[in-house]
C-alpha cells in the first residue's frame, strides 16, 4: 500500500532532505523497502516472511511506485499577498520514482519547513498521473491517505452528493482518497465556500470532522451493499500548518490496520545539525553542529514507518485510534467513535 510522512512543529524546522531522502528507511527508500517494528517479530522487523499475518503480506509486497508528493508550509505568500496571513502550503507531484526525481531531490536539499506532508503512491485501481498523486490541497488544509475505501465505484457518486459546491469542484482527480479529503472540508467547513478554507479550526473540530467522514463512508457502503461492504483502510492525515489530526482505522473485528507510528524524539535523530545518526546508534554523524547537550524544539513525526532506527523513539499508534497533535505541539491519541454493526467481513482473508 501507500506510505505517507508527516512532521509538525510550532517552532523547529526540518530539512526535507534530512527527513525524506537521507536515512536508510526514508519514505524515498520505501518504494520497496519495509520496517514494522512492533508488527513484526523483534529482530525481524525487515523481513516480511517472519509475518503470520497474510493480509501484513499482501500489503507491504506492493511497490509504491505509482507517484510521488510532497506538501510543505512556507510564509511566502503572506510576506507578499495582501490578506493572506501564516503559512500555506507548496505542492510539488511526480510520477517518478523519488529515489531518481532530480527536481524532487534538489527541491528537498534546498528546503525546510515547520509542517510537511509526503507521501508515496501504490495505486488501489485509478489511473496513475499527477493529479491522482497525494497530498490533496484545499486552501490551507492539506490531506493524505494511505488504505483503501473500499467499494468505492458502488458510494461514489452518493459520496459526492455529501460534498459542498466548492469542494466537488475542488476534486480533480479520480481516486476514492481525494472524495474523501473533500469530503473531510465539507465536514470541517461546516459545508463552506471556498474562503472557509482559508480559516483555521480547533484540533477538537478537526478530529470531528475526520471522525464524522469515516462514519458517512461506512453508512454509505451499508447502505449500497449491506453485508457484502469489505472492510476499510482509512490510515488518513490532515493539517492546516499548524495542527495535525491522523487515523489509523480499519473496521474489521481483528484485523490490524495498515502500520502507522508516531515520535516525538526521532526529529533531532534525523536533523543533521544535532549529534545522533538515523541507521543506528554506531554510527558517527559528522556533520553536526550542535552539542550533545542541546535540545531540539518540540515536533511531532506521524509515519508509515519508522525513519529512524531506534525502536525506542517511536510509537505505534493503537487501531481504531487517532492521533491529534495541537498548536503547542501537545500530542493525544483518541479513540475513533463508531458503531461496531459496521465492522465488515473480509472475503480475501476470511
Amino acid at each position: 500500500m501507500c506510505r505517507w510522512f508527516a512532521y509538525i512543529s510550532p517552532q523547529e524546522p526540518c530539512l526535507l532532505s534530512d527527513v525524506l531522502i537521507d536515512p536508510a528507511n526514508a519514505i524515498s527508500k520505501q518504494c520497496s523497502e519495509h520496517y514494522l517494528p512492533q508488527l513484526l517479530p523483534h529482530g525481524e522487523e525487515l523481513n516480511l516472511d517472519d509475518s503470520n499475518d497474510a493480509l501484513m503480506k499482501m500489503r507491504n509486497s506492493l511497490l509504491n511506485m505509482d507517484g510521488l508528493g510532497v506538501a510543505w508550509y512556507t510564509n511566502a505568500a503572506a510576506n507578499y499577498v495582501k490578506g493572506v496571513e501564516g503559512q500555506r502550503p507548496a505542492l510539488y507531484k511526480s510520477q517518478s520514482p523519488p529515489i531518481s526525481d532530480f527536481n524532487f531531490r534538489n527541491l528537498c536539499s534546498n528546503t525546510e519547513t515547520q509542517c510537511l506532508f509526503a507521501h508515496i503512491r501504490a495505486t488501489s485501481g485509478s489511473v496513475v498521473t499527477q493529479v491522482n498523486s497525494h497530498p490533496f490541497v484545499f486552501g490551507r488544509h492539506v490531506f493524505m491517505h494511505n488504505g483503501v475505501v473500499s467499494n468505492f465505484p458502488n458510494i461514489r457518486r452518493d459520496m459526492t452528493d455529501l460534498l459542498s459546491f466548492d469542494a466537488y469542484c475542488n476534486v480533480l482527480g479520480s481516486t476514492d482518497s481525494e472524495h474523501a479529503a473533500a469530503l473531510y472540508i465539507t465536514n470541517l467547513t461546516n459545508n463552506g465556500a471556498k474562503d472557509t478554507w482559508e480559516k483555521e479550526y480547533p484540533i477538537t473540530e478537526m478530529l470531528s470532522a475526520m471522525n464524522k467522514m469515516i462514519v458517512q463512508i461506512m453508512e454509505l457502503q451499508r447502505k449500497q451493499l449491506g453485508d457484502k461492504a469489505a472492510p476499510n483502510s482509512l490510515n488518513f492525515c490532515a493539517t492546516d500548518g499548524r495542527k495535525m489530526v491522523a487515523t489509523r482505522f480499519r473496521n474489521h473485528a481483528t484485523q490490524q490496520p495498515p502500520s502507522l507510528y508516531w515520535s516525538e524524539f526521532a526529529g533531532r535523530t534525523l536533523n543533521q545539525k544535532y549529534p545522533g545518526h538515523p541507521d543506528g546508534a554506531g554510527l558517527v554523524n559528522e556533520a553536526a553542529t550542535k552539542g550533545t547537550d542541546e535540545q531540539i524544539g518540540k515536533h511531532t513525526i506521524i509515519a508509515s514507518e519508522p525513519t529512524t532506527h531506534d525502536e525506542g523513539e517511536w510509537h505505534l499508534i493503537n487501531a481504531k485510534c487517532a492521533l491529534t497533535v495541537d498548536e503547542n505541539g501537545t500530542e493525544k491519541e483518541v479513540t475513533i467513535q463508531y458503531d461496531p454493526k459496521f465492522d465488515a467481513v473480509d472475503p480475501n482473508f476470511p
